[in-house]
C-alpha cells in the first residue's frame, strides 16, 4: 500500500497509527503542503490522485485510491481484523465512534490550515487566529475529557479507535500552544501512547519528510 502523507497532518497521523497498530506495511509518499510553489497537494499530479487536494490518501494493493481518514481507517478495520480498533461491545463501539467523530468533525476542521488561512484573508491578525484555535480545541477536548474512561487508554487496556484520533489531536493542541494541563484523563492516555511502539512509529518526528529541527 502507498500512503500519501504529510508528517504533521493530524489526519495522516491517524492513518499511520491505525496502520501501525495493525502491523501493516506501507510506503510513505510525502506530499509537502507548504512547498514554496504553493504546495504539492495543489499540483496536477496529486490532484489526479485526490481531486480534493488533501492528505491522506491510501492507494491499496489493488490500485484503488481511498481518501478521507475516517473512510480509510474503516477500510483498514474491515479488511484487516487483526488488532481490532473497535470494542466487541456495541455500546462501547458507539462511544469510541463518538469520540472519533467529535475530534474529526468538530475540532480538527476548525484549525485546519485552509480555515486558518481564510481567517487571515478576512482580516484576522495572528492573535485573533490563536484565540480562535484555543477556543475550539479547548472546547472540544473538554468534552473528550468527560467522555473517556478512568484507566488505560480511552476505552480499555488496549488502544483503539478513539486513541487513534485523540493522540494526533493532542499533538496538534501542543503545537498550537493549547495547554493540556487541565485534562488528566487525556494526559494519562498520552503517557501510555508515548511508550507504545505503534504510536512511536507513527509520530510526526519519525517520518521521512520531517524537516531537521532547525527548519521545522
Amino acid at each position: 500500500m502507498d500512503l500519501f502523507t504529510y508528517y504533521r497532518s493530524t489526519s495522516s497521523y491517524r492513518v499511520r497509527i491505525a496502520l501501525a497498530l495493525k502491523g501493516l506495511d506501507y510506503r510513505a509518499l510525502a506530499i509537502n503542503l507548504i512547498a514554496a510553489e504553493g504546495g504539492e497537494h495543489r499540483q496536477p499530479a496529486y490532484l489526479a490522485i485526490n481531486p480534493q487536494g488533501r492528505v491522506p490518501a491510501l492507494r491499496t494493493d489493488d490500485g484503488e485510491v481511498l481518501t478521507q481518514s475516517p473512510a480509510i481507517i474503516e477500510y483498514l478495520e474491515e479488511c484487516y481484523p487483526q488488532s481490532p480498533l473497535l470494542s466487541k461491545d456495541l455500546t462501547t463501539r458507539a462511544h469510541e465512534r463518538a469520540v472519533a467523530a467529535l475530534i474529526a468533525c468538530d475540532i480538527h476542521p476548525l484549525h485546519n490550515v485552509s480555515v486558518l488561512n481564510r481567517l487571515r484573508q478576512l482580516g484576522q491578525d495572528e492573535e485573533q487566529v490563536v484565540q480562535w484555535i484555543n477556543h475550539w480545541v479547548s472546547q472540544g477536548l473538554t468534552a473528550v475529557e468527560q467522555l473517556i474512561g478512568d484507566s488505560g487508554y480511552c476505552f480499555g487496556a488496549e488502544p483503539g479507535l478513539a486513541d487513534v484520533y485523540l493522540i494526533p489531536q493532542a499533538y496538534a493542541a501542543e503545537r498550537f500552544k493549547v495547554s493540556l494541563a487541565s485534562y488528566p484523563r487525556i494526559g494519562r492516555v498520552l503517557a501510555l501512547a508515548q511508550n507504545h511502539p505503534a504510536f512511536i512509529k507513527a509520530h510526526p518526528a519519525q517520518q521521512p519528510d520531517t524537516p531537521p529541527p532547525a527548519s521545522a
